[in-house]
């Protein structure tokens, strides 16, 4: 996002925001913030349709912050927007670290049960081939001459 939109997000204005950065570039790595080129810039510009510049627009190329940047800027502006926001933040990174810790558990309880169906469906195909087998053995003619008692009836 753009310093001037985040500015106006935050409720203060650029140059207010962009102080505040000068005053914390130790909390700004590249990776959450970074200042975009003249040719970015002009391509922004005619898309926008900004004015130009001498004619009241910006006299420095804009900051560009990630959503890092996004996050660390409400901890380093201090107006209200800026304090509930970072609030709401620390809140909602607690709730996200309480609900990953209870799914952990949740997930390797469903990891158990996987396994023990994994296993199920082995022995159930084991039963399965014996049975066929039992099957097989049933249906061929015995060659044999039966040993033991025999009925008259047979």
């Amino acid at each position: 996002m753009l310093d001037s939109d985040l500015a106006e997000l935050y409720g203060v204005k650029t140059r207010i925001l962009n102080q505040a950065l000068k005053r914390n570039t130790d909390r700004f790595p590249s990776d959450f913030m970074f200042q975009i080129t003249e040719q970015e810039w002009e391509a922004l510009r005619s898309h926008f349709v900004i004015s130009k510049p001498g004619r009241g627009g910006r006299q420095y190329l804009p900051n560009v912050f990630t959503e890092h940047g996004v996050l660390m800027l409400s901890s380093v502006l201090n107006n209200p927007i800026a304090i509930q926001v970072n609030i709401q933040l620390v809140r909602i990174f607690t709730r996200l670290r309480r609900v990953i810790a209870e799914n952990h558990e949740l997930k390797l309880e469903i990891e158990e049960i996987k396994n023990k169906l994994s296993n199920q469906g082995k022995d159930i195909a084991l039963v399965f081939n014996y049975l066929d087998e039992l099957v097989d053995r049933k249906e061929k003619p015995e060659s044999r001459k039966r040993i033991g008692y025999m009925p008259d009836e047979l």
